[in-house]
């Protein structure tokens, strides 16, 4: 945390919501490393989030606990954050979990956003604040299309299939209205697939990883995966960098995709894993991770972001895959 006034008046003051969750703590880290005032808000405490920060790195940022479905929450974490810029993070996740209970699902990822832009344009109002505000989507607002058609740039028509891509869609069009009607400074995102250490192991990646960790313990003989579609990867202190950038020099009122712009199979990423683990390839199919409604491929055009901002990503899927080996302990 800044020291004197002098030194606060030198940094950006960010907030972050769903801070204590895998994006927000590495946005966080990036942001600390370059000087940056940092508050995090989120669900109960930091200590409930995976454990990405270090303990010097936790000392230095302030947690606000708030709940997205609460207007009193949201109007007083953006009152008392005094931010410069806001990502905006918080929201359901993962797609089977919205899938399960829809009504929360747009509670907290539409309307989440609605709470948030209206307790910024009160500040904006009272003439207190007017911060820019990086509003976190995905790429599964684009829905399906063709392997001719890839990389998809922001042009593409928006066709959401499952209640999680629709609630994003839903969240980036009540984000760009209030562009458009108030002025309010918002800035979009399309973020492809991305993952590191600290990612949920319910994610692919991390899911793979641990099955490679029993193929070494002779646990299992071969590694299973559901339907092997195609995916545009990054590592997730990318996709961290890439959000600071957009928040920047993004454009507002203008959404860009987060992505390489570079395809993976599902079957040639766990052949990856296994290789980088020092492992023969063994991939089967197994019925249970099949999923009906999934994407066939989806890949994203960086061009956009590069020019705007001049971000580009760093890493390869061999370094988020190295770092989750390296990761894994139990």
């Amino acid at each position: 945390m800044p020291q004197d006034d002098g030194e606060r008046a030198a940094m950006t003051r960010f907030l972050i919501t769903g801070g204590g969750g895998f994006v927000g703590q590495w946005v966080a880290r990036a942001l600390l490393a370059r000087g940056d005032d940092v508050v995090l808000a989120g669900l109960g405490t930091l200590d409930h989030g995976p454990a990405i920060l270090a303990k010097d790195e936790r000392k230095r940022v302030r947690w606000i606990a708030a709940d997205m479905r609460k207007t009193d929450d949201v109007d007083r974490m953006v009152e008392q954050s005094l931010a410069d810029r806001i990502i905006h993070l918080a929201g359901v996740a993962f797609p089977p979990l919205a899938e399960k209970d829809p009504t929360a699902t747009y509670d907290i990822n539409a309307l989440g956003v609605v709470r948030l832009l209206a307790a910024v344009d009160k500040r904006r109002k009272a003439g207190v604040s007017d911060p820019t505000v990086v509003v976190v989507g995905s790429a599964t607002q684009y829905g399906t299309h063709g392997f001719a058609e890839m990389p998809l740039t922001e042009d593409a028509a928006q066709r959401p299939s499952t209640v999680y891509a629709a609630s994003k869609t839903s969240q980036e069009a009540i984000a760009l209205a209030h562009f458009r009607s108030n002025g309010t400074k918002v800035v979009c995102t399309r973020s492809f697939n991305h993952s590191g250490v600290g990612h949920g192991r319910e994610y692919l990646l991390p899911s793979l990883v641990q099955k490679v960790k029993k193929v070494r313990h002779e646990l299992v003989p071969t590694i299973g995966i559901g339907n092997d579609v195609v995916r545009d990867y990054l590592h997730v202190s990318d996709v961290a960098a890439a959000y600071i950038a957009l928040s920047d020099r993004g454009r507002p009122g203008e959404a860009y995709n987060v992505a390489s712009g570079t395809g993976i199979s599902v079957r040639d990423l766990a052949t990856e894993v296994l290789l980088l683990a020092g492992l023969a390839p063994d991939i089967s199919s197994d019925p249970a991770l099949i999923r009906g409604v999934d994407i066939p491929v989806l890949v994203g055009s960086p061009a956009k972001v590069k020019r705007d901002t001049g971000w580009t990503p760093r890493k390869t899927h061999a370094d988020i895959i190295d770092d989750l080996l390296n990761a894994a302990t139990d």
